[in-house]
């Protein structure tokens, strides 16, 4: 450490600051794979940080990058954490990840052609230099990538953070955040760039909360009970055993058995089903609730019958229960039964988008003992479309669902089975067919496990749970490690970016989205909202009117 000690510090910070990247702070003292660490000398540092580049400035500091030459490239790592040095008291340790490197350009002695991922090692006693800003404009360039912009890279504030587009759906994403962080904001300004960059995309959002409609009024199709006309008939078998069968153990069995042979007794009357030949219970054959309850009928006056009567009442009760409430007739009205599959799927998957590329299914409305079920068949639409169009011309779809931990729950959960299965399908084996999937969640420990690793780019918002930064650091890679270690420190619309979607992992600030683009999630303001009243009284017939009517 001779050269770097020899540095002469007493012009004081503005002799550092003048330096800029030119400046020599530290030596590698132990290279061990993708970990290793430096030595720094603590007064250069203090020094650098009244430098005018702020990423020089922010140079040995947790979280901010360095570089070290190796004949002709630069290694660039990031420093994941640091120790006061117990032999040397004007010395710091850092532990560093390495990120990646790049050409040293003859011009500027500054980096050139980045890439992720290292081929060759520094030996102890290599120098190290910090990162500026010009630099990080090299190894967060997308210029030769499709891309959109998201925000600025921490913590510059001209740098632009982007999201290579193929790589971000081609592999699947996550966006994780505790509530409050500006998840949803983030979510539609993710949504929105994407919208902007293919005005004829595929995407289907499942929005439980209906927040998104208000963002995606102008550049969307807003679907809901009001409007979804969702047919019954489109349920594969089963989906139909989660909304038909009610009893559990061994009579769930029976009652399944007897469905799957009468729900396909129902669709072979069909005209439809006879042009087809050969059908099964799963496929999408209109039929008539009447005809199935008639059928069940049947089936339960048979002499042969084996057991009791008892399976075909529960079923024939269940179905009449539910074609007699008017929350469900948004699915099984009477008026559904025509063959509509067609231009069901053209509304749903934005086939043709006409300038509308995103459709927003707000399920908020639906009983929520059949919500898993709708999301089931709509996530199971999206896939089982991209499998029969194979020779097609090909669309891909992404498929978003906010609240994914509601969904894919962990093995700690047991609801919705037939909703699990097919999103963990997607997840596994989607990008096959052209599917992506993005799930967006606060408690990304509650999900099932593996979903999140499936995930090829995840996009971290602060996490205040211990155990949801757990699951999110199992799932990201080894040199993610020291930006992992500020998700709790991480300001609203703030956000760790890691994967396939980004060169390096980069920590963004968000850009701000206009007001008529955000979702309508905003909490609410006790402060002002409890200081003024009037119209309680009208306000509460209304409320009590929708709710009795079982209405929005």
């Amino acid at each position: 450490m001779n050269e770097l000690n020899s540095i002469d510090l007493s012009a004081g910070a503005a002799d550092a600051a003048g330096r800029g990247a030119g400046v020599e702070i530290g030596r590698v003292i132990e290279i061990s794979g993708s970990s290793s660490q430096v030595r720094l000398d603590a007064a250069m540092i203090a020094a650098l940080t009244a430098d005018p580049d702020p990423s020089i400035a922010m140079a040995g500091q947790v979280g901010s990058q360095i570089r070290m030459p190796l004949g002709a490239q630069w290694l660039v790592a990031n420093v994941r954490s640091l120790r006061a040095d117990p032999a040397d008291s004007d010395h710091i340790l850092a532990y560093v990840d390495f990120l990646g490197e790049g050409r040293e350009d003859p011009a500027t002695g500054g980096l050139t052609d980045f890439r992720r991922g290292v081929t060759r090692y520094p030996v102890p006693g290599c120098r190290v230099f910090p990162v500026s800003s010009a630099d990080m404009r090299q190894m967060y360039s997308a210029a030769d990538r499709p891309h959109i912009e998201v925000g600025t890279v921490y913590p510059t504030t001209d740098i632009r953070g982007s999201l290579f587009i193929d790589a971000m759906l081609g592999r699947h994403f996550a966006l994780v955040g505790s509530t409050g962080t500006g998840k949803s904001t983030s979510a539609a300004l993710i949504l929105h760039r994407i919208c902007q960059m293919a005005p004829q995309g595929h995407i289907v959002m499942i929005d439980p909360h209906g927040e998104y409609s208000a963002a995606f009024k102008d550049t969307g199709e807003i679907l809901n009970v009001d409007n979804l006309a969702m047919p019954y008939w489109l349920m594969n078998l089963e989906e139909h055993v989660e909304v038909f069968v009610t009893s559990d153990g061994a009579d769930r069995q029976v009652d399944s058995d007897i469905l799957a042979k009468t729900l396909l007794a129902a669709r072979s009357k069909n005209r439809l089903a006879e042009s087809l030949g050969k059908i099964t219970a799963d496929s999408p054959i209109p039929y008539l609730l009447s005809d199935l309850t008639n059928i069940i009928q049947l089936e339960m006056g048979k002499m042969d019958k084996a057991g009791s009567s008892a399976p075909y009442m529960r079923l024939k009760s269940k179905m009449e229960e539910i074609k007699a409430d008017p929350r469900y007739s948004f699915m099984f009205s009477g008026m559904l039964v025509a063959d509509t599959m067609q231009a069901f799927l053209a509304k749903v998957l934005r086939m043709p988008g006409n300038g509308r590329p995103i459709s927003v299914i707000d399920v908020s409305g639906v009983p929520s003992d059949i919500t898993a079920v709708v999301v089931a068949m709509l996530a199971r639409m999206v896939f089982d479309f991209a499998i029969w169009s194979r020779g097609e011309p090909q669309r891909p779809i992404l498929l978003v669902c906010e609240e994914a931990h509601r969904y894919i729950p962990s093995d700690r959960v047991t609801t919705g089975s037939a909703v699990r299965k097919i999103l963990e399908r997607i997840a596994k084996e989607g990008r096959k067919y052209g599917v992506a999937l993005g799930l967006i969640t606060q408690r990304p420990s509650d999900l099932a496990e593996g979903v999140l690793s499936q995930c090829g780019t995840i996009i971290a918002m602060r996490l205040n749970n211990d155990r949801d930064q757990a699951h999110v650091r199992s799932a990201m890679p080894e040199g993610a490690r020291g930006f992992l270690d500020s998700i709790p420190a991480l300001r609203n619309r703030e956000c760790i970016m890691v994967g396939e979607g980004v060169s390096v992992p980069i920590r963004v600030t968000l850009d701000t989205l206009e007001p008529e683009k955000r979702p309508a999630s905003n909490d609410p303001l006790f402060s002002e909202l409890w200081r003024v009243g009037g119209d309680e009284d009208q306000s509460m017939a209304r409320v009590i009117r929708r709710w009795r009517a079982q209405g929005r």
